[in-house]
């Protein structure tokens, strides 16, 4: 069954800093591009963080960027996204995805963009 989990979502003050996983199970992520998102109440889903499958070159929004740091670990077929100096505008549910095709390059920060997986997500809350 082909799986992506989310783990890792708590309740962190301003400043502090979380790391999410998302693990694979019944394909290889390291096959695909890979993605994280977020969604808070009343937003759209966002784009924060993606690696391309084709160069393994990996981009970051604005909102995030020196912040925030995606990595992967092929042997546990998993892919993190460590987050620093979170702040209340960091609150969402934030997601994973993976696509082995049309996702590939900077488009991959698009949220419009087909991915082929998403995680069931996970709960990121930044609050004093």
């Amino acid at each position: 069954q082909v799986q992506l989990v989310e783990s890792g979502g708590a309740l962190v003050q301003p400043g502090g800093s979380l790391r999410l996983s998302c693990a694979g199970s019944g394909f290889t992520l390291d096959h695909y591009t890979l993605g994280w998102f977020r969604q808070a109440p009343g937003k759209e889903r966002e784009g924060i963080s993606c690696r391309s499958r084709s160069d393994g070159t990996t981009y970051y929004s604005d909102s995030v960027k020196g912040r925030f740091t995606i990595s992967r670990d092929n042997a546990k077929n998993t892919v993190y996204l460590e987050m620093n100096n979170l702040q209340p505008e960091d609150t969402a549910v934030y997601y994973c995805a993976a696509d082995d095709y049309y996702c590939s390059g900077d488009v991959c920060l698009d949220a419009r963009c087909p991915y082929d997986y998403w995680g069931q997500g996970t709960q990121v809350t930044v609050s004093s």
